[in-house]
């Protein structure tokens, strides 16, 4: 079945992606860059570095703005989607919804309204085993942070076994699911090469509260080039 995969740039969505092309194949990524930063349905954080990300794996991309407002930027989602129905004749769309029943119902319903599949690989998934293979498969990066127990030093770090243990030993979510960071994917089995950053700053809202904003980054060849 051809799909598209709607796209933040971060390890959720991504691995959504990758396990959603073993059986389908993957037509195109759907992105929406959202105005408001308390959007209730899209990534915020590098946004911009999905277009990087497209590059990597050769794939076309629909970049859309929305104002955020939540409800009405569903409206922008599913337009988006339209696009991708007509231009590459999709019949799915993947999404990396874990938990977040807000998200996962109102994709749904669009594409039900469209006619389409919806698609949710990582749905309720074992999360000791989801992290097992994106350590192994996947390259990350903490882009973002929100939770008392984080802090500055996190941001531009590894999401690897170091970060896991620690963040085991706080009251902070495995896999981020409630905001508490956002994540950043250099590199995986999608990509033809890889992403490296050139120049990045980090800026703090608050002592707990801060983001790894990436100036500069480009494409260098990974294993797989």
């Amino acid at each position: 079945m051809k799909i598209a995969a709607l796209i933040s740039g971060g390890k959720d969505s991504l691995y959504a992606a990758y396990q959603a092309c073993k059986n389908n194949e993957l037509k195109c990524l759907i992105t929406l860059k959202s105005v408001n930063p308390e959007s209730y349905m899209f990534h915020i954080p590098n946004i911009e570095l999905v277009k990087l990300q497209a590059r990597a794996m050769k794939l076309p991309l629909i970049f859309k703005k929305t104002l955020g407002v939540k409800e009405e930027e569903l409206k922008d989602l599913e337009n988006a989607i339209k696009i991708a129905i007509k231009k590459y004749k999709i019949k799915g769309l993947v999404s990396g919804a874990i938990e977040s029943n807000y998200q996962k119902e109102r994709i749904e319903n669009i594409c039900e309204k469209l006619g389409i599949k919806s698609i949710t690989p990582l749905w309720h998934i074992n999360k000791e085993s989801y992290i097992k293979s994106l350590i192994k498969k996947f390259s990350i990066i903490i882009t973002g942070i929100a939770a008392d127990s984080l802090s500055k030093e996190d941001l531009g770090k590894e999401y690897n076994l170091d970060f896991i243990k620690k963040i085991k030993q706080l009251d902070v979510s495995l896999i981020g699911e409630g905001g508490e960071f956002e994540s950043l994917v250099l590199d995986c089995p999608l990509f033809r090469k890889k992403i490296e950053i050139e120049k990045a700053a980090i800026e703090m809202e608050s002592e707990f509260s801060g983001t790894y904003i990436i100036k500069k980054a480009r494409l260098i060849k990974n294993n797989r080039s």
